[in-house]
């Protein structure tokens, strides 16, 4: 993968397009950028409220995946997924007569919007478990309670932490949508807002290429902690 990278960033270099400012021009506005116009600090921002949703997402989607397993609760599953069509210029307006800060509203918008993506997800991997699995988890003595959590919840948590990990994405994009909206604690978003209003084109294709950067950057933590905390989970699958 590093070869295609390097090749793409040499022809970028040496052959570069007239809608894209060069590859000399983005390097020298993500100098200016972090320098003088503060990325690192506003990327830190937009990183720690960006967790701060996602984990309060990740507790709410489990909870309501593990509810599927009773089928007198999976119509509340599904529609709670549904909600994913819902715009979220509607919702900020709710939001924000509902809650009394800037970050209240910003943070309830990303939690909402990545909390329907999740729950689409995990409900996929509960569902998924076969009769067989419980029926053998039965025979172990483990009872119908014990068989849940042994199969259901402990055995489905790598498929539970790969979801998470396909569906951080969301929040990225949600972000720089709340954070125009809501000014007043900055953020990557702001600042690529400020970028784009000014056309400075140079400098929203630098703060692309980090917004990218730490994506794929936490795509492979995420990897990393699957791998560590469930290296079983892949032999089920060779």
């Amino acid at each position: 993968m590093a070869g295609q990278v390097l090749a793409l960033l040499a022809l970028w270099l040496f052959y570069p397009l007239q809608l894209f400012p060069s590859l000399g021009d983005v390097f020298r506005a993500l100098g200016d950028l972090i320098t003088s116009q503060g990325l690192l600090q506003e990327l830190w921002a937009s990183l720690l409220t960006a967790f701060q949703a996602l984990g309060i997402a990740t507790v709410l989607a489990l909870f309501l995946s593990y509810l599927t397993a009773l089928p007198f609760f999976r119509p509340l599953a599904f529609a709670a997924s549904k909600l994913r069509y819902l715009t979220l210029t509607g919702l900020t307006f709710f939001m924000a007569l509902l809650l009394s800060s800037g970050h209240q509203v910003k943070l309830s918008v990303l939690v909402f919007g990545a909390t329907v993506y999740l729950v689409t997800g995990m409900t996929r991997v509960i569902l998924s478990t076969t009769q067989e699995e419980l029926d053998h988890a039965r025979t172990l003595g483990l009872g119908e309670w014990g068989s849940f959590w042994q199969v259901v919840v402990r055995g489905k948590l790598a498929d539970m932490l790969e979801v998470v990990r396909q569906n951080f994405a969301i929040i990225w994009t949600l972000i720089t949508l709340v954070e125009t909206l809501y000014q007043s604690e900055g953020g990557i978003g702001l600042l690529l807002y400020k970028q784009n209003r000014y056309l400075h084109l140079d400098g929203v294709v630098a703060i692309q290429l980090v917004i990218l950067a730490v994506g794929v950057a936490q795509d492979y933590g995420f990897e990393a902690l699957r791998k560590a905390f469930f290296p079983y989970a892949e032999l089920g699958k060779m």
